[in-house]
């Protein structure tokens, strides 16, 4: 079968005549290229983009909290001239208190106030249960690459971490994880339900060492502030 190449199609006389009346008529240059506004997003939005809807106006008003997010600010580095300054090295915080008291939201809003401040911040957040998920040996995943990836993040929030099931292979893996951010001084911000004593048993001497020595540690009120309003 035989395929016909078919010349191209132009415009005639006429037609051009009447698309000009009509571009004048609306006052557009026919030889003008169309000018496309580009549409602005700051890094507060992007940021908000990038978090549960539930702490997307989360906000930070705990002291220590907020002399971390001072400290990690001061300590943010421009990669060349002119660049927004970025997270380079920086402290941790260990916060510890009940279900509900307020830590998870503290640690979203000490982002958002990182990102108000001018700093530009490059982060991840998840849950040690989820982290160990994504970190478990399975067919077409790449664990050992995972685990560089959240290693190197230049800012983790690890939520409620001594919460899943202890076993040697939790131990081994947090244990390389938090050696790691430990090594490189890169700011975490973990939170637990557990006392350092706990997280001990739970994660191991080597673990518990480690973040006592890289971590301030910040005590929240013993009061579920969920169920608090949810009796208000």
């Amino acid at each position: 079968m035989r395929t016909r190449h078919r010349e191209p199609q132009t415009l005639g006389e006429g037609t051009l005549h009447r698309m000009a009346r009509i571009l004048a008529a609306r006052n557009i240059d026919p030889g003008a290229a169309p000018v496309q506004e580009p549409e602005t997003v700051s890094p507060l939005e992007a940021l908000s983009a990038g978090m549960p809807p539930r702490y997307r106006a989360a906000v930070a008003d705990h002291p220590q909290v907020l002399a971390w997010v001072r400290t990690v600010a001061e300590a943010a580095v421009a990669p060349n001239q002119g660049a927004r300054r970025q997270i380079a090295t920086g402290p941790s915080l260990l916060m510890a208190g009940v279900v509900g008291a307020g830590k998870t939201h503290q640690a979203y809003g000490a982002v958002r106030k990182l990102v108000q401040s001018g700093v530009g911040v490059r982060w991840r957040a998840t849950t040690a249960a989820d982290l160990y998920a994504d970190l478990r040996p399975r067919p077409g995943a790449d664990s050992e690459r995972e685990l560089a990836a959240v290693s190197r993040c230049p800012l983790l929030i690890i939520d409620d971490l001594g919460a899943a099931k202890a076993s040697e292979w939790v131990e081994e893996v947090t244990y390389r994880l938090i050696n790691r951010r430990y090594n490189y001084e890169l700011p975490t911000l973990i939170t637990t339900n557990l006392a350092i004593r706990d997280l001990r048993s739970h994660l191991g001497d080597r673990v518990a060492s480690r973040l006592a020595q890289m971590t301030t540690r910040v005590e929240f009120e013993q009061v579920d502030r969920r169920r608090h309003r949810l009796a208000a």
